[in-house]
């Protein structure tokens, strides 16, 4: 029986996690308001009533899309401890939020689109346990800080930071394309962004020495 169990309840794992991917592309490129159950449904190929199963309105799926952005995103931040190190706690952080970007950018464009129209569904949650759990990394930063294991920095500003450099690659994708030459950004150009993100953070915070970054060709 309990395997049973164990099967439906793996099935529905699965068929949600469809679901929240197909609404990430739709609301993506409609946002809330534009969006339908119908193209969702279409989207994860399924039928309609078998979206509504799993949720019953478009606002519940728009909420669930959103808690599994920042569930992914929040995760990354558990390498934040007192005794970790700062290097690799922050660089961990870079890659996967990086990473992230790359494989799901409809998420963070979603996630933007929210905050644009402040954050009608998610500003509860901002101010609530966002803004505790920055407060308690925040002061594992100071800790660093305080110890010398790296350079004085504005612990909220950083994150802030953090979130502005990693998401922009899939928020700006279009600019950022638009300026390399390319119709969208591959492997290469993520490792690229990557690496350049990670030398302008770790340095400004004290935990790489300098060093000349060098240039890649010019695309012609």
């Amino acid at each position: 029986m309990s395997g049973s169990r164990g099967r439906v309840g793996r099935i529905r794992q699965q068929h949600e996690g469809t679901i929240l991917k197909a609404a990430e592309h739709v609301f993506a490129r409609s946002g809330f308001q534009g969006a339908t159950m119908a193209e969702i449904a279409l989207r994860a190929g399924m039928p309609k009533s078998n979206l509504h199963y799993y949720f019953g309105t478009k606002v519940e799926v728009y909420r669930a899309v959103l808690a599994h952005i920042l569930e992914l995103w929040l995760a990354e931040t558990d390498r934040f401890t007192p005794d970790a190190d700062p290097r690799e706690a922050l660089s961990h952080y870079i890659e996967a939020k990086m990473r992230l970007t790359a494989e799901r950018p409809d998420a963070s464009r979603v996630f933007a689109n929210e905050l644009l129209h402040g954050a009608p569904e998610i500003g509860d949650y901002l101010r609530g346990a966002l803004r505790a759990l920055v407060a308690d990394k925040s002061v594992v930063i100071r800790g660093w800080i305080a110890a010398g294991r790296m350079a004085a920095v504005d612990p909220e500003h950083l994150f802030f930071s953090l979130w502005a450099l990693t998401q922009t690659y899939a928020d700006f994708e279009t600019q950022v394309g638009a300026v390399l030459g390319r119709s969208n950004l591959g492997p290469a150009d993520y490792r690229r962004a990557t690496d350049h993100v990670l030398n302008l953070v770790l340095r400004g915070c004290g935990l790489m020495p300098p060093a000349a970054i060098e240039e890649p060709p010019c695309s012609t």
